[in-house]
């Protein structure tokens, strides 16, 4: 009872503002043609750029090597590619309008609109980065040149659609493009929501971006084929071993990832003080050379095709040489992401975490390789992008077994507890850390 003798459930429902109203069908059936057209073009953006990359990689590390009588992933042409691309992107970013985009260490998935002139010099630095080698994804300059162009050709071509829309729909559509479902798109936008207050429903908020999302994972899924299941051995029924196994490595992940965060504006503010993208580009590559003489040819490139190759025989390497390869792409996707080079950080941590995982099943064989494989990579990616949903959608998907979920939901715990407060792998433009 209140002081006036009224209950007091009745007096706090008397407090609660009525729920705002659901969006009606009819203000949402307009967005559906702008989102289905914003999802498939940043697909055939996404699917385009790839290709482009991986043919010109083939030339780059196949064809021009064999031609010159040298090994492909000879310590020698690792660095002769490796500076060279530096020196290529550090004169695109140079020389390009706009330089190519923002510092990409200041950037993250939410990408700002970027005026027209500066995307195409962002989308060669992106291409000459992929094909190359360093350790970075496509992930970042691509959701930036897709929101760019939607918001540039949205506004011209559907003046009467609010402008805030078109960034939301590009991000969307270009995470259901990379990942090949909209469900990721779905969990990031919903974790990007929870921070703020929506008027009414969510599914109202996130009806058009899911719709984007849809059309892109399905246009690449027609054009690409993808798939991330890595075809590890199956899990049978978890016992607490596993559990024990998910936690640990999951832990184990963050900590090592969050290494690397702490060293990240250090070792950017090394690379700024060079001054000049003709200094830090080609440096920041002589560095990522030295390092893939360490870890091997499998710690280039962005890391996807490269985990299925570590995945295909978990038994293959050794516990020093898996040990070798996580620490050495971690170190390469620092380097790569304080120097300059235009990328994202989801994929190579993706390998990371793989990496980890396979370096612990090697030491105790108890580990399950799908256990160990997905909590690795939930603890890095949960240390590097501050991202819980997307995270744990990713370790998932990567083992095709509906038991792991679990799992990995109990190991995301003290995982978060690791890394929640603390900083991020994205500075602020005075280079300090984003919390």
């Amino acid at each position: 009872m209140s002081a006036y003798g009224e209950p007091v459930a009745q007096d706090t429902a008397r407090q609660t503002p009525p729920p705002a109203p659901a969006t009606p069908a009819r203000a949402l059936l307009p967005l559906i043609l702008p989102a289905l057209v914003v999802g498939v073009v940043a697909s055939l953006l996404f699917v385009g750029v790839s290709g482009l990359a991986e043919r010109l990689q083939d030339v780059l590390w196949g064809n021009l090597p064999d031609a010159l009588g040298i090994g492909r992933y000879s310590v020698l042409w690792m660095m002769v590619m490796l500076t060279a691309t530096g020196i290529a992107v550090g004169l695109v970013v140079w020389k390009a309008p706009g330089h190519a985009g923002p510092d990409p260490a200041t950037t993250g998935l939410n990408a700002p609109v970027l005026p027209p002139v500066v995307l195409p010099g962002l989308l060669v630095a992106t291409v000459l980065m992929l094909a190359g080698g360093p350790s970075l994804g496509p992930e970042n300059p691509l959701i930036a040149v897709n929101v760019g162009l939607a918001y540039w050709l949205g506004r011209r071509l559907v003046p009467r659609m609010p402008g805030p829309v078109w960034p939301v729909l590009a991000e969307a559509a270009t995470i259901g493009a990379l990942f090949g479902t909209p469900v990721a798109a779905a969990l990031m936008i919903s974790e990007a929501m929870a921070g703020r207050q929506t008027k009414g429903p969510l599914w109202d908020s996130v009806f058009a971006p899911l719709v984007a999302a849809a059309a892109g994972s399905f246009t690449t899924s027609l054009v690409a084929q993808p798939t991330f299941d890595l075809d590890l051995p199956p899990i049978g029924r978890p016992d607490g071993g596993d559990l024990l196994s998910a936690v640990v490595v999951a832990s184990a992940g963050a900590l090592l990832a969050l290494c690397a965060v702490r060293a990240f504006p250090y070792v950017h503010a090394g690379f700024a003080r060079l001054r000049h993208p003709m200094l830090a580009l080609p440096v920041g590559g002589i560095v990522l050379g030295l390092l893939a003489a360490v870890g091997g040819h499998l710690t280039l490139f962005k890391g996807l095709e490269e985990i299925g190759e570590l995945a295909s025989d978990p038994e293959g390497w050794t516990a020093g040489q898996f040990a070798t390869m996580t620490v050495v792409k971690l170190a390469a996707l620092l380097v790569a992401a304080s120097c300059g080079f235009r990328g994202g950080r989801i994929f190579p941590a993706i390998f990371i975490g793989t990496a980890l995982g396979l370096t612990a099943h090697a030491l105790v064989p108890g580990v399950h390789p799908a256990v160990g494989v997905s909590a690795g990579v939930l603890g890095v990616l949960l240390a590097i992008t501050r991202q819980g949903w997307v995270s744990l959608f990713v370790a998932a998907v990567l083992v095709a077994s509906p038991t792991i979920v679990t799992l990995l939901c109990v190991a995301s715990l003290p995982a978060w507890l690791l890394v929640t407060g603390r900083p991020q792998m994205q500075l602020r433009e005075d280079g300090t850390s984003v919390r």
